[in-house]
């Protein structure tokens, strides 16, 4: 009776990605049901190591994460773990044969509990290739349904709209991260004084990134092509709105999107899709 083990763990990674996540789960319900499970074991796995490191003050980060890529490489070579959040995404990792991106992904994790300063483009291009592009290609594997044909061809794309999103989460938490965490990602930047032509400066690298990205999304399966559009139109809407806020304003909060401009959002991206409009 496994399957319904298998089922609970399932249960359990859904509700972590619905309790921290209104944007992501509102875009994987736009997913196909046949891939939405393995999106949200994948979520759930990623949310839990990034809580342990940004979140979990007060208790030992280091052991805990340690503990936690242990228990994870025993559920892969278990097949299984009573943590339902890594016996979930153990099972999507060995089906789609996707363990050369978990590691780079554990490497950032650890990257977050040490390193408070990026001063160099490298160090940034492989933190953020770590922290998130491997995020975008572990669910573009579920998208193709294991077909490394239509992998290799979409790669790139995925990677730029990870590498979009995970830049947008760091002008979006800029206060948290370096008041709260100590941490600047941005690479010869004063966050601390952050000048209007720095804010511009950043926002054209990741209009950049979503440009290339949108060629990706628009030959996606279709399976897949509505949610994803959808997390990116949430996504370039936070940016626009981004810049559209002055520099001292977002040192001074976390820049967000409403739930009702969320489903707005959503309903426009679905009236676009359903008439077949150019994305």
């Amino acid at each position: 009776m496994k399957s319904l083990f298998d089922k609970s763990s399932l249960d359990c990674s859904k509700r972590i990605t619905k309790n921290y996540s209104t944007s992501f789960s509102l875009a994987i319900k736009m997913l196909s049901p046949k891939i939405q499970d393995d999106i949200y074991a994948i979520y759930g796995f990623v949310r839990c190591a990034d809580e342990i490191v940004d979140s979990f003050e007060g208790y030992d980060q280091e052991e805990l994460l340690s503990e936690f890529i242990i228990e994870f490489h025993k559920a892969y070579d278990r097949k299984i773990s009573l943590n339902p959040v890594l016996n979930a995404f153990q099972e999507v990792v060995r089906r789609f044969d996707m363990m050369d991106l978990v590691i780079p992904f554990l490497k950032s994790m650890r990257m977050d509990l040490h390193k408070t300063e990026y001063l160099t483009k490298s160090e940034y291009e492989e933190y953020i290739f770590g922290s998130a592009d491997v995020v975008g290609l572990m669910c573009l594997l579920v998208f193709v349904e294991g077909d490394r044909n239509r992998y290799n061809e979409l790669k790139s794309s995925a990677m730029k709209l990870g590498s979009a999103f995970q830049k947008v989460n760091f002008l979006r938490d800029l206060k948290h991260d370096c008041e709260t965490l100590g941490r600047v990602y941005f690479p010869n930047i004063d966050v601390k004084n952050l000048s209007h032509d720095c804010k511009i400066k950043l926002v054209a690298e990741i209009e950049a990134d979503f440009k290339d990205a949108l060629i990706g999304i628009e030959i996606l399966p279709k399976s897949a092509k509505f949610g994803v559009y959808t997390a990116y139109k949430y996504y370039r809407n936070l940016l626009n709105k981004i810049a559209k806020t002055e520099p001292e304003e977002i040192l001074n909060k976390r820049i967000r999107i409403d739930d009702f401009s969320k489903l707005f959002i959503v309903s426009k991206s679905y009236i676009r899709y359903q008439l077949n409009m150019t994305l």
